[in-house]
C-alpha cells in the first residue's frame, strides 16, 4: 500500500458510498481512461470479468471461434469457455515472448481457407512485456477481426510511447492482490468506443432496464467494483510509476549481478517499449548451467525463497486437450519456455537485503 489508500477509504465511509458505484468508482474509471488516453473505461471485479464482458460486446457465442495467446494464465482464456465458444492458441514469439505474430498468420490463412474466421483475437501482454502490436494490429486490420488486448500484468508498459492496454478494440487491467498495483481484488475494461463502455457498465450491473421496477431484458453479471475497492485503486494509480521504477531497478539488479552467467537468459524488452518488468524472468539452459530449472526451483525453495515456473502454455492443459494450436515454427516457443523459464522474487517492497540472498542462492546453485 502506498499509504494514501486510507485517506479514499475513509472518504466511502464517511459518504456512505459502500455499493458498486459512488464517487471513487466514476474518478477511477477517469483516472484510468486519462493515463491511458482512451475515451472511456468501466471498473469491474476482475480482469477475467473484463474480458467476458468484452467477448459479449462481441456478440461471442457457442461456434464461434476466438484465437488466444497459449502462454498465459487461464484466466485470458475461460471467458471464451464461457460464452461456449471454441479457444485457438496461438504460440509465443521468441523476441517478445508474447503472440507470435508468424503463428497468427498462419491461424488466419488456415481460418480463411476453412471459411470461418474468428470473432476476437485475445493478445496476451505477458509478465509487463507488450507483444509486437504493430505486426498484430496490421495483420487483425487485414482480416477485419477485433482485438482483446489482456493486459493484466502490463499497466505502466508502454509499445512505442503508447500505453499498453489502448491498441484494441478493449483492453484489460487486472488489480488483483499480485499486480503492479493492487484494489485487493478487480479489473478495468477500456476502450475508445464510448457507447460499448456504457454497453458494458449496463451488463455489469445486472442489465438492468430502465424501468420503475426491476426489469431484465438482457443477460447481465454481477462484475461492478465497489466504491471502496475504487478508493483503493485511485491511491494506487498515483504511484503507478514509482512502481514501475521500483520493478526495473529490481530487474536491473538481477541482470547486472547473473546476466553474464553462461546458459541465463533474461526475457528481453522489445526495441522502443518500456517493460513495467512486472516479474523478472529468466530461461536456464541445462547444458550451459549445468542444473535444470526444476533443480533451481527446489534449491530456492531449501532456502526459503519463492520462485514460479513460467505459464503452462493453455494448449497444454487438460481443459483445454484438443483445442488447435498454432506453433510459431516446427518446435513451440511456448513450450521451450516453460520447460526453461522461471520467474523470480520481484514484488515492489523487496529489499536489497532479500534480493542480495536470492541472488546469492542463485550462484551458489550454480557453483560460482
Amino acid at each position: 500500500m502506498s499509504g494514501n489508500e486510507q485517506k479514499y477509504i475513509n472518504e466511502a465511509f464517511e459518504t456512505n458510498w459502500i455499493a458498486p458505484l459512488g464517487p471513487h468508482v466514476d474518478l477511477f474509471e477517469k483516472e484510468i481512461a486519462r493515463f491511458l488516453g482512451v475515451n472511456d473505461a468501466v471498473a469491474v471485479s476482475s480482469g477475467t470479468a473484463a474480458i467476458h464482458l468484452a467477448l459479449s460486446l462481441l456478440d461471442v457465442k457457442k461456434g464461434d471461434k476466438v484465437f488466444c495467446s497459449t502462454l498465459t494464465f487461464v484466466a485470458s482464456a475461460n471467458p471464451i469457455l464461457y460464452q461456449g465458444a471454441e479457444p485457438i492458441f496461438i504460440d509465443s514469439d521468441p523476441e517478445s515472448w508474447n503472440m507470435s505474430p508468424q503463428a497468427l498468420e498462419k491461424a488466419f490463412k488456415n481460418a480463411l481457407l476453412e471459411g470461418k474466421m474468428p470473432k476476437a483475437v485475445i493478445v496476451v501482454n505477458l509478465y509487463g512485456q507488450s507483444a509486437k502490436m504493430d505486426e498484430i494490429v496490421s495483420l487483425c486490420n487485414q482480416y477485419d477481426v477485433p482485438i482483446i488486448e489482456d493486459a493484466a500484468e502490463s499497466l505502466g508498459t508502454t509499445y512505442k510511447s503508447k500505453p499498453s492496454g489502448s491498441f484494441g478494440k478493449y483492453g484489460i487491467f487486472s488489480f488483483n492482490g499480485n499486480k503492479i498495483i493492487t484494489t485487493s481484488g478487480g479489473g478495468m475494461l477500456v476502450s475508445n468506443d464510448v457507447e460499448a463502455i456504457h454497453r458494458a457498465r449496463f451488463l455489469a450491473a445486472q442489465a438492468k432496464d430502465p424501468a420503475p421496477y426491476y426489469q431484465h431484458s438482457k443477460l447481465g453479471y454481477n462484475y461492478r467494483l465497489s466504491n471502496i475497492l475504487a478508493g483503493v485503486g485511485r491511491a494506487q494509480l498515483e504511484i503507478l510509476e514509482e512502481r514501475v521504477r521500483k520493478r526495473r531497478e529490481i530487474f536491473e539488479t538481477y541482470y547486472e549481478e547473473l546476466g553474464n552467467i553462461p546458459g541465463l537468459f533474461f526475457m528481453k524488452e522489445l526495441e522502443n517499449t518500456r517493460s513495467n518488468r512486472w516479474l523478472t524472468v529468466l530461461t536456464l539452459d541445462e547444458r550451459l548451467s549445468g542444473i535444470p530449472v526444476t533443480v533451481l526451483m527446489k534449491i530456492l525453495e531449501e532456502e526459503n525463497i519463492e520462485a514460479r515456473l513460467v505459464w503452462k502454455p493453455l494448449h497444454l492443459q487438460p481443459l483445454f486437450e484438443g483445442a488447435k494450436y498454432y506453433p510459431h515454427e516446427a518446435d513451440s516457443i511456448s513450450e521451450q519456455l516453460f520447460n526453461t523459464g522461471i520467474c523470480l522474487p520481484s514484488g515492489s517492497n523487496m529489499s536489497e537485503k532479500s534480493q542480495d540472498r536470492v541472488i546469492d542462492c542463485i550462484k551458489k546453485s550454480l557453483n560460482l
